[in-house]
This record gives C-alpha cells, structure tokens and sequence, in this order.
C-alpha cells in the first residue's frame, strides 16, 4: 500500500513512544490501553473534524481557528511537553483541550466520550484524553495547512478524505465515529455493536 499515510497514521507515529508513555502516566492507565485509545479516538477527532469542513463554512470556521489559535502554536514536541509535561494538575488543567472539543463534536460531545470510555475501557478518563488530544490535533493540522499552503477549501478536502479513510477502515475509531454520525440517521453501528468490536480488540492481548 503506497497511498499517501493517513492523517491519524501520521499522527499516531509522532506520538509513538514518550507522547504515549506521559499519557498513560497521566490517565493511570497502561501504555497498551492508552495507544489503544488514542488509536480509537484520533479518527473520531479527525473524522468528525472531516464531517464539519464537509460544508464550506465549516471549512472557513475551522480554516479560520487554526490559523487564528494555532498557527503560532510551538511545534508539536513543544506542545506535547507543555501539554503533559507541566502544569502539574492532572485533573483539569487544560481549558483549550475543553473548548476544542465543545467546537469539534457540539451537542454529540457527551456521547463522544461516553463512547469512547466504554468501548476502550477508559470509562471517565476518555473525556481526559480526548481534551489532551483535541490540541494536539488543532496544531498538527495548523502546522499542515502551513507547510502545504493550504486555503479553506483544501483543508475540508483533506479532511473529507481522512473521513472517508477511517469510515472504510472501520475498527473502534471507525465504528465511534459512524455511530455518532448515524445518531440523526438509522443508527446503524449500536453501541452494542461497538462494544462487540470493543471486546475482541481489547482482549485479544495474548
């Protein structure tokens, strides 16, 4: 496969090893557990970014906010240290992680993280992590946007091919992010169904 990698693919690669381990230290879960979430919650973020930039002025909200709160933001090693390093309140310490994901998934940010807890086992840490990331996401598509010279109308259309890709490959991120998206349709992935896939992926640890 020489397809271009995917944005989460990229993504999850430069999370790879201290970025993983710091957010495990963070959510008191093991680095399996921790690289499994964020496995399953970088597509629902990218996903449902894709599915907003899908109308041009969400496209223009997003393209505008990136370049507004993100553009000067420090690489992302700079970020990821700020973001997990400091501070020193593991609890709530991140109100920009907080409002992203209030912009990001609207009313469906409960069931968001709901979902995601559930299916990944994190329970009541999956809205943490999903604040942690939601920054991380902005910047890294700030920092696309620049080096690509990008205007609103190429950042919905990587971004709707990044939906498209996670919607195909399926898996937990997958069915989260179908299973949000179908709420004001057939409903067609249950949560039930997610936890089925949930349960094989998770306890398949040899």
């Amino acid at each position: 496969m020489n397809s271009p990698a995917s944005l989460v693919d990229e993504l999850m690669a430069q999370l790879q090893g201290a970025p993983l381990q710091q957010m495990a230290q963070q959510l008191g879960t093991s680095p399996a557990q921790t690289q499994d979430a964020v496995g399953a919650a970088l597509p629902l973020l990218l996903g449902t970014l894709g599915r907003n930039a899908a109308q041009p002025q969400g496209a223009m909200d997003l393209f505008g906010a990136l370049q507004r709160d993100h553009s000067g933001s420090p690489d992302l090693g700079g970020l990821l240290g700020s973001l997990l390093g400091g501070g020193g309140s593991a609890g709530g310490g991140q109100p920009d992680g907080a409002a992203i994901l209030g912009h990001i998934f609207g009313g469906n940010q409960q069931r968001a993280e709901t979902g995601l807890g559930q299916v990944t086992g994190l329970g009541s840490n999956a809205g943490q992590l999903l604040q942690m990331l939601a920054p991380i996401v902005m910047s890294f598509l700030a920092q696309r946007m620049s080096s690509g010279g990008m205007d609103a109308g190429g950042l919905g259309q990587v971004l709707g091919q990044e939906q498209a890709r996670v919607q195909q490959q399926g898996g937990l991120g997958g069915g989260l992010l179908g299973s949000l998206l179908d709420q004001d349709g057939d409903g067609q992935v249950g949560l039930g169904d997610l936890l089925k896939i949930g349960g094989g992926l998770l306890g398949g640890r040899r």
